[in-house]
């Protein structure tokens, strides 16, 4: 076990404090996602504004994009189980992601913007199944939803400061995209530094490392891991990319250089909420949680479908974040919770992958509908599987393991 997780539990420790590891993995998690927020809220309108995009493909490029992250989580998570270095993992993803946000200011085609998105992507999806399995190996159980829910609100807190400084760096260089998204080199390499020389990798004992697993020991993994799985993926396909958020904005006369604005909304109620939600989440039944925030996405999606102004959208933008907070740490705790300490790597790409099908499935759809029918069909259809996913969890009742 690891040092830092020993400290946080040995006798005379107080037991509410998190190792300095999981903060430095928060600030990790702070820095990229100033970057890739910045670079994500004005891509949308970089896209159709200055590439000539349509909504379909934008749709089709989040999906390809999302889902890469997801497929890309299987492999690094099971790889971390077995070399038992997750922090290596950490540092090679975080790094990907890092080298490739010069691309985007780069590019000149749809294609450019779609390799280093899709390069950036899978940086993502190496990083993120060991990241959030390293996390559940420095806290003791009983914390772990604090920890996700620390680590959460500071990569809400980069999600939301990285649109706002989209904002004010768009108004600096006169509505300049490209000028901007060098803005968001500077983070991506503070992420990398940070998490090599803040974090430890954790005593291989934590999880068994070295065991040679195999297909087979998928089947170890416990039937209320798969509800898990289950549950995750139809509040994904409710849930589809975030870029139609932006796009809803604009579409209600928000100018590009005032756009990012629908994503500071969101993250700023996404990062408020993280944290309590992640230390309700260790005291609380999962769905004193669920339940909520099912129903917040639902009167977020409704909001959107029918909002005439901006105002009316950043509503449900903010709705939208605390649904995220209420959420997306409980399922991280929850994944951790069901899966055997030498799958959890696994386990998380697994979760992962799942998802990400149904976000590549949602955002095409999303994309479609929004192409036949408008933005408020797209909307409504989310709402439509975020009332799937509240039934199904208020008929669901738990059986003890």
């Amino acid at each position: 076990m690891s040092k830092q997780h020993e400290t946080s539990s040995s006798p005379g420790t107080w037991k509410r404090t998190l190792p300095q590891s999981i903060w430095a993995l928060g600030f990790v998690s702070m820095f990229m996602d100033i970057s890739s927020e910045l670079v994500h809220s004005l891509l949308p309108v970089f896209l159709t504004t200055v590439l000539g995009a349509s909504m379909l493909t934008i749709g089709i490029l989040e999906g390809i994009a999302e889902a890469t992250v997801s497929i890309t989580k299987v492999f690094s998570g099971a790889i971390s189980d077995y070399i038992g270095k997750r922090k290596f993992l950490a540092v090679l993803g975080y790094g990907l992601s890092a080298f490739t946000k010069p691309f985007f200011p780069l590019a000149n085609t749809i294609g450019w913007v779609f390799a280093a998105r899709f390069t950036d992507r899978i940086g993502k999806g190496i990083r993120e199944a060991p990241r959030d399995a390293l996390v559940a190996d420095l806290v003791p159980e009983d914390m772990r939803g604090t920890a996700y829910g620390l680590r959460q609100s500071l990569d809400s807190v980069g999600a939301f400061a990285g649109p706002l400084l989209a904002l004010a760096f768009m108004a600096f260089f006169a509505g300049n995209i490209k000028a901007v998204l060098w803005i968001a080199v500077i983070p991506a390499f503070l992420s990398v530094f940070l998490l090599i020389l803040g974090v430890p990798e954790p005593s291989q004992k934590a999880y068994e490392a070295g065991k040679r697993l195999t297909f087979s020991d998928a089947g170890r993994l416990p039937y209320q891991f798969w509800l898990i799985v289950t549950l995750g993926s139809v509040l994904t396909l409710a849930r589809f990319s975030d870029a139609f958020l932006v796009l809803r904005a604009q579409q209600l006369g928000l100018s590009p250089g005032m756009v990012p604005m629908i994503m500071i909304v969101m993250n700023v109620t996404y990062s408020i909420f993280s944290y309590p939600a992640g230390k309700a989440a260790d005291k609380f039944q999962p769905k004193m949680l669920l339940v909520p925030g099912t129903l917040l996405l639902i009167a977020s999606d409704i909001v959107l479908a029918i909002a005439a102004t901006p105002v009316i959208a950043f509503c449900g933008a903010a709705l939208w974040g605390i649904h995220m907070a209420l959420t997306q740490g409980l399922l991280s705790k929850l994944v951790a919770d069901a899966a055997p300490a030498d799958l959890r790597g696994t386990a998380f790409g697994i979760f992962n992958l799942i998802s990400g099908g149904a976000l590549l499935l949602s955002s095409i759809i999303a994309g479609a509908l929004w192409n036949v029918s408008g933005a408020p069909a797209t909307f409504m259809a989310g709402a439509v599987f975020a009332s799937i996913a509240t039934a199904g969890l208020l008929i669901y009742k738990p059986v003890s393991r």
